[in-house]
């Protein structure tokens, strides 16, 4: 096992972690009209042809793109190391 550390984007004000409670993370920012899954969607372009971590990246650099043009100022990053298996992703059995 290997640790890696994967990134979600939040509002400041949302006080449920989405690593730990999508479910009531995303009622709360759908209630507020913040529709942020909807937001990362457009900034990122993952596809199942590619791998985890490019996804992660991908997933990483649009984060970072909205956070950087929010002029409100209500989107962070929020990171979470996790282990993964040393097999994950390789092609390996």
């Amino acid at each position: 096992m290997k640790k890696e550390t994967v990134s979600m984007i939040t509002t400041i004000d949302n006080p449920f972690d989405p690593f730990e409670d999508f479910a009531s993370w995303f009622v709360y920012d759908s209630q507020k009209g913040y529709n942020t899954c909807g937001l990362l969607s457009l900034y990122a372009s993952t596809s199942d042809s590619y791998s985890d971590p490019e996804n992660q990246m991908i997933v990483d650099y649009a984060i970072d793109e909205i956070i950087n043009n929010d002029v409100l100022g209500i989107y962070k990053k929020i990171t979470k190391e996790i282990e993964i298996d040393d097999e994950e992703g390789t092609g390996g059995s």
